[in-house]
């Protein structure tokens, strides 16, 4: 059936992305070895508009949608504020943050993604809270807990650089939030690569200046990276701050905000695996448990909520106006 095999697309697509991001964290350490988490974060946020400037001119020359240096003033405060509070917030409080704060700390609050995604989309989008999203969120949780082998008499939200670090995270939580269904309202007008870079002109334009005041050292020191170093660059800049956007945005043209958001529980089970793989880390059984509970969350809210839809049988499951319009 096509709208079987479109779905079980979307699912990969939406896997592909979440191993970008739940690879992230060991490269963010890696290249904050030899810089500042502000040049971390705006460097390749450089590198992406570079990159994303002549594919969104080619593109722009095959479609009849709004020209480039015409866009209309609604749409320009738009993108500043999914630059701002989206891109600046995800990038430079995500990096930040978890360098003030445990990882497992990190981990609760990233369990709020999903929460925070489904608030903000029923009062933007419109969209609704179902049982089947609900018992979604309750198998995504008891795997992410299950899989981080989280030790709550370690959790330490007092201890004030903690406490700090989490609030950062949090920030970061919000921002993706808000990118992600702040993005869907913008798809019905702009393609997916251009709502990419023009959110990055905004975070560009607001952390450019703040780098070079906060961290110059980081520019004088930009021949002597070594090679791992400009590899991680390269794998923030092109996977993570490009391709997997892409890919989240593309797939929001057909998913709810809400059950896309979902799909971000695999990230801390990524983190582990990739860690397990590269840093030889052990992968326990809890890991492994944890993370097919997670796959299995999103695989019921991608895939058998795509059925009911289709199949008419609850009218709650409907997606959004926005949602419809964007639909390929």
């Amino acid at each position: 059936m096509p709208g079987s095999n479109s779905r079980v697309t979307d699912w990969l697509l939406l896997l592909t992305c979440n191993l970008i991001w739940g690879c992230q964290f060991m490269i963010v350490k890696i290249v904050q070895r030899e810089m500042g988490q502000f040049f971390a974060t705006v460097f390749p946020i450089g590198l992406s508009i570079l990159l994303l400037i002549p594919v969104v001119r080619k593109e722009s020359q095959r479609r009849t949608r709004t020209a480039l240096g015409r866009m209309p003033r609604n749409d320009l405060f738009s993108f500043v504020m999914l630059g701002l509070f989206g891109q600046v917030a995800v990038l430079l409080f995500s990096t930040w943050g978890i360098r003030l704060t445990l990882v497992s700390d990190a981990a609760v609050v990233g369990l709020s993604l999903p929460v925070t995604t489904a608030v903000m989309a029923f009062f933007v989008l419109a969209e609704k809270m179902t049982t089947l999203r609900a018992a979604g969120f309750a198998l995504a949780i008891a795997g992410v807990l299950e899989c981080s082998g989280i030790n709550w008499r370690q959790l330490n939200f007092s201890n004030p650089q903690f406490l700090l670090g989490n609030s950062m995270c949090f920030v970061s939580v919000l921002g993706s939030a808000f990118y992600n269904v702040y993005g869907k309202k913008l798809l019905i007008r702009y393609s997916p690569l251009r709502i990419v870079l023009y959110s990055y002109y905004g975070a560009f334009a607001v952390l450019l200046p703040i780098t070079l005041y906060l961290e110059p050292q980081s520019y004088r020191g930009l021949l002597h990276f070594s090679l791992l170093v400009w590899l991680g660059l390269l794998f923030l800049a092109v996977l993570r701050n490009v391709l997997a956007l892409v890919i989240l945005l593309d797939v929001l043209k057909r998913l709810d905000a809400t059950v896309v958001a979902l799909s971000n529980y695999l990230i801390p089970f990524f983190g582990v695996l990739t860690a397990a793989i590269f840093l030889h880390e052990r992968l326990t059984k809890p890991m492994i448990v944890g993370g097919s509970l997670v796959l299995a969350s999103t695989l019921l809210m991608t895939i058998y909520e795509g059925r009911q839809t289709r199949s008419g049988g609850a009218a709650a499951l409907q997606p959004s106006v926005a949602g419809k319009q964007t639909s390929e």
